[in-house]
């Protein structure tokens, strides 16, 4: 098990938001992690980075990770790609996917990084000098994985892709994440059944704790929990 979470907590101020948050992610796998707004799934993510305080235990690799952060996570091999997308706009293309690199000194390696990231999206190939800002929607949320590929990470948080795109990018986004090998990906998502024809398994979120959580194909197929938490 590359990610294992158990009974996580966290709140913001005085208000609780996760109860006990306890998930699995298999090395190489792709789990979807769904529920409506304010379910929990973005603060799950900030939680596992140790963007807010928590108790509970986040494991990677078989290690515990203590006192967290953002930045630790990150050296550690976990890419988050933020709702929102985040890109910088006033920097190119090129400029944005160089900053998922920075730490990285061996050139060569990043020079195929960069190659790769970009024949996997072929638009931001065409657009390399291009202000992030000028892009459109899907191209920047293009950008904002690209960027996160750089890093070559072991395990990809991946908040709400599909969020404002139109549905052809957004299976444009989910063959990627099928196809990327080496990477695990932790995809939160709205949008269920797509959600979960790219996953294997996946845990469904209400108010901050698991509803309800197994094999994606056998989910999709169970009448109750699509009516109930998956809205189709």
């Amino acid at each position: 098990m590359l990610l294992e979470v158990e009974d996580l907590h966290a709140r913001y101020g005085e208000t609780d938001v996760l109860h006990g948050i306890s998930l699995g992610v298999e090395k190489g796998s792709v789990v979807a992690l769904l529920g409506a707004n304010g379910a929990g799934k973005t603060t799950t993510f900030r939680a596992i980075t140790g963007a807010i305080a928590t108790t509970g235990t986040v494991r990677f690799d078989g290690s515990a990770i203590k006192n967290g952060s953002p930045e630790g996570a990150a050296r550690l091999g976990i890419a988050h790609v933020p709702e929102g997308r985040g890109t910088l706009s006033a920097l190119t293309v090129r400029e944005n996917l160089a900053l998922g690199a920075y730490t990285r000194k061996d050139k060569k390696r990043t020079k195929a990084a960069y190659d790769r990231v970009v024949s996997y999206f072929p638009r931001l190939a065409e657009r390399t000098n291009q202000p992030a800002g000028l892009l459109s929607g899907g191209e920047q949320q293009m950008l904002a994985i690209g960027r996160a590929l750089m890093m070559e990470p072991r395990l990809m948080l991946l908040d709400e892709p599909s969020v404002g795109l139109a549905p052809l990018i957004v299976r444009e986004i989910f063959v990627l994440l099928e196809r990327e090998d080496g990477v695990t990906i932790l995809v939160s998502e709205q949008n269920a059944k797509i959600a979960l024809a790219a996953a294997s398994r996946a845990y469904v979120l209400e108010t901050g704790r698991i509803a309800v959580s197994g094999a994606s194909e056998e989910l999709g197929k169970d009448d109750a929990v699509r009516k109930s938490y998956l809205g189709y």
